[in-house]
């Protein structure tokens, strides 16, 4: 644990590559994209819910 969390603030301090901006962009469309998958995967359980208790019904 402590080499996994020395390598995280090793490049967190390297100051080559992208800035904090950039970071945060890409951050929010990652965010976003996992936003709008797990919305697409609800509504498909919802809908096969629905439907599995229409034929119960």
């Amino acid at each position: 644990m402590k080499n996994f969390k020395g390598k995280v603030v090793q490049f967190l301090r390297d100051e080559e590559g992208l800035e904090l901006a950039e970071y945060a962009v890409a951050g929010s469309l990652i965010v976003l994209a996992v936003v709008t998958a797990f919305t697409g995967l609800g509504t498909a359980i919802a809908g096969a819910i629905t439907k599995i208790t229409g034929h119960i019904t």
